[in-house]
């Protein structure tokens, strides 16, 4: 959990648009923690949580990262050679 200042608090009570790393996992770990309080503490809360953080992550990486990494090997290149075995995906 990061330790946001009192002010930054503050701005994302009022405008829960994060601007840094920090205000973005309280923004995210607040909507988790107020999804809990109404399901309340048990397993399956938190298996829900815990399935849907894993989906998400999932998620971003196939739709955004994964195609910003190919990006980038087409731009600068891989980090091979690879061996045979190992050979990358065309």
């Amino acid at each position: 959990m990061p330790y946001i200042t009192p002010p930054q608090r503050q701005k994302l009570d009022k405008d829960p648009r994060p601007t840094d790393a920090g205000e973005l996992n309280y923004t995210i770990t607040r909507y988790l923690l107020s999804y809990l309080e109404d399901k309340g503490l048990k397993y399956s809360t938190l298996n829900e949580i815990m399935g849907v953080l894993n989906c998400v992550t999932q998620e971003f990486y196939r739709r955004w990262a994964a195609p910003y990494e190919d990006l980038k090997i087409r731009d600068n290149g891989d980090v091979g050679p690879f061996p045979r075995e190992i050979s990358t995906p065309k």
